[in-house]
């Protein structure tokens, strides 16, 4: 009597079945779809830092203008001094250097595409071992087994991975789509 809701009753072991089959198919999807982003972050982590390397020299005043500038002080001050004229008639060079804000705006968009990239990449990772850790086998009776594989299950559902899995492309793609036509265009303003 009851041996239906004994700890390795039927009920149990074709739950664990069943789930088994849906589970592999779950994690094989996530795992396909988490593969695929780690390959497209990583990629484009790298194709966008060579960008950042690149755009972020003007953020910083031209070094070789500084120097050619305060050259040209320095043969006024040499010229002043040997002429006899007074030092304080020399103007000075010192420019203040101001970034252009369409400059900061894409360095901006795209060092911040390029942090979500990481993050992506990062938070992959971490599902990538979630999930891991949701496949692993578990020792005990069907019952114990069966209350544990529900448990996890809920805590991913509870978690919406497979959402945030679908979700994450978006997020480190979002930032380069705004900036790559704002770069384009301080690179080439003529081209409207």
């Amino acid at each position: 009597m009851y041996q239906e809701a004994s700890e390795n009753s039927r009920v149990y072991r074709v739950y664990m079945a069943e789930s088994a089959k849906y589970d592999a198919y779950m994690t094989d999807e996530a795992r396909e779809g988490l593969d695929v982003l780690l390959v497209f972050a990583g990629l484009f982590s790298a194709v966008l830092t060579t960008f950042v390397a690149q755009t972020s020299q003007s953020l910083q005043p031209d070094r070789a203008t500084e120097s050619t500038l305060l050259l040209r002080e320095i043969a006024a001050l040499q010229r002043a001094q040997i002429n006899g004229t007074s030092i304080d008639s020399i103007p000075s060079t010192s420019a203040d250097f101001t970034p252009s804000s369409l400059d900061v705006w894409v360095n901006g968009l795209w060092f911040t595409s390029l942090t979500l990239s990481l993050v992506a990449a990062l938070l992959a990772v971490l599902m990538k071992q979630w999930i891991r850790h949701y496949t692993s086998l578990v020792s005990g009776t069907a019952q114990e087994r069966s209350l544990i594989r529900q448990y996890r299950f809920m805590g991913l559902q509870k978690w919406h991975v497979p959402t945030l899995i679908a979700s994450f492309r978006f997020y480190c793609i979002f930032p380069w789509r705004y900036s790559l036509p704002v770069s384009h265009f301080s690179l080439f303003p003529f081209a409207l």
